[in-house]
């Protein structure tokens, strides 16, 4: 059988995903990034062809995420998309109808309005660490209770206590306040949960017109807490779609298809990427007064590609093959 494969590299998760030819999810992969793209994106592949009897034939490849342009770099990808495109096409394949895409990751998180199957609006959130998964790891830490309980102990909670929750900080000491005022843990989580879904609202939410059917999905949909939290605060039910954590990864793998279906034959280099040697670094371009700053990514001896630069001298030079020194 022939697969698409599908790779989103973000701050804190790295993930991949084969999709078959029937779009039916085969594989999926979550790492922790731990400020290693490549290392991340390599030890994927490796455990992704460990987990099957035999090297699958990817037909296309797709690079998401932060980290997509040099995802697509080392790999080969034959699309190479923003984590709003990739979300939203995985989300409307997966829970069809889908109208409202609320997304919490690892770093930032987003709102994705579609209407008919189209992105009509969207905000993000890269700013504060408030809401993010990132701080309830944060806090869970700190608590000493682990992240996969967290929610499943504000569900118990029966009159949560009022957390500021518009900055990260003030959040932090708001939870030591209520603990030093006896404040019980469930009710101290379920809180937090509800600051953390109006910090949410009143950002990345703010004009925005929610409508159901409503998807929840990144990393923080795994807390049942924030989940309640969202539906008390919205007023509608919010869904978790299989795979919520991997969302992205599933987009892009789809889109590989739509690129390959359009395009012709992969540029997938193969599971044997994950054996390579690259090399990153950068430097500043001194040719005019913008000063960019050129990032340049090889492998061996080869260059493989520069971007950064605004008039295309250094990234220009790559693709035409010519050497500038």
């Amino acid at each position: 059988m022939k697969y698409y494969l599908g790779i989103d590299v973000g701050s804190v998760s790295t993930n991949i995903v084969l999709v078959d030819e029937g779009g039916l999810v085969r594989e999926a992969i979550y790492r922790r990034t731990n400020g290693r793209p490549i290392e991340a994106v390599q030890k994927g592949l490796q455990e992704l062809a460990g987990r099957m009897p035999q090297l699958p034939q990817i037909r296309g490849v797709g690079a998401t995420g932060s980290g997509r342009r040099l995802t697509g770099v080392i790999v080969g990808a034959d699309a190479v998309k923003n984590e709003i495109t990739a979300h939203a096409i995985a989300a409307s394949l997966l829970a069809p109808g889908v109208q409202t895409i609320l997304e919490i990751g690892g770093q930032d998180s987003k709102i994705i309005i579609l209407r008919s199957g189209v992105v009509a609006d969207f905000a993000m959130n890269t700013v504060c660490a408030a809401g993010t998964g990132s701080f309830l790891d944060q806090q869970a830490a700190r608590l000493n209770i682990p992240i996969e309980e967290f929610g499943e102990i504000a569900l118990d909670s029966e009159s949560p206590v009022r957390i500021a929750g518009r900055c990260a900080v003030f959040a932090e000491s708001d939870m030591i306040h209520k603990q030093q005022m006896g404040a019980n843990l469930p009710d101290i989580l379920a809180g937090l949960c509800e600051a953390l879904v109006r910090n949410y609202l009143n950002n990345v939410g703010k004009g925005k017109e929610i409508l159901a059917p409503v998807v929840f999905q990144g990393g923080v949909a795994a807390n049942e807490g924030m989940i309640k939290a969202f539906e008390r605060a919205l007023g509608l039910p919010v869904q978790v779609p299989p795979y919520f954590n991997v969302m992205g990864a599933v987009g892009a793998a789809f889109l590989a298809r739509e690129a390959v279906a359009r395009s012709g034959p992969s540029r997938f280099k193969g599971f044997g990427v994950a054996e390579a040697s690259f090399k990153t670094g950068a430097f500043d371009c001194t040719g005019c007064a913008n000063s960019c700053e050129v990032i340049e990514i090889s492998e061996g001896e080869q260059i493989l590609a520069r971007w950064g630069d605004r008039c295309g001298k250094w990234s220009n030079a790559v693709e035409n093959k010519e050497k500038i020194s």
